[in-house]
C-alpha cells in the first residue's frame, strides 16, 4: 500500500483563516442582532444600544475580513500607478472592437 503523496501540496491558501474568521463573525454579528430585538421582548434601552452596537462591529469585522481576502484573491493586474493612468501607455480597452461604438 502506498502511504505517500503522489505531489507535494506545499502550503494552504493563506486568506482561508481569515475567510473563516470573517464569515464566522457575520454569523455571529447576525445571531446577537437577530436576539437584540425591542420587538421580540422589553428591555432596557442601554442593554439593546450595546447589544445593537456589538452585532454592528461584529457584522463590520467580518465584511472587512471577507472583503480583505476576495481583494487579496482578486488583485488587480495594475499597478496604483497605471491604474491612475501615469505609466505614460494607455491602459488597454476591456470590451472586444466589436461592442465598442
Amino acid at each position: 500500500m502506498i502511504t505517500e503523496p503522489y505531489e507535494e501540496q506545499g502550503a494552504g491558501d493563506p486568506t482561508a483563516v481569515p475567510a473563516a474568521a470573517g464569515l464566522a463573525l457575520l454569523a455571529l454579528g447576525g445571531w446577537l442582532l437577530a436576539t437584540a430585538r425591542p420587538w421580540q421582548r422589553p428591555a432596557h434601552p442601554v442593554a439593546l444600544g450595546l447589544g445593537w452596537t456589538a452585532s454592528a462591529a461584529l457584522l463590520v469585522c467580518g465584511l472587512v475580513l471577507l472583503a480583505r481576502c476576495a481583494r487579496t484573491v482578486h488583485e488587480d493586474p495594475y499597478t496604483p500607478a497605471e491604474a491612475a493612468g501615469h505609466s505614460g501607455e494607455p491602459r488597454p480597452d476591456p470590451l472586444p472592437e466589436t461592442l465598442n461604438p
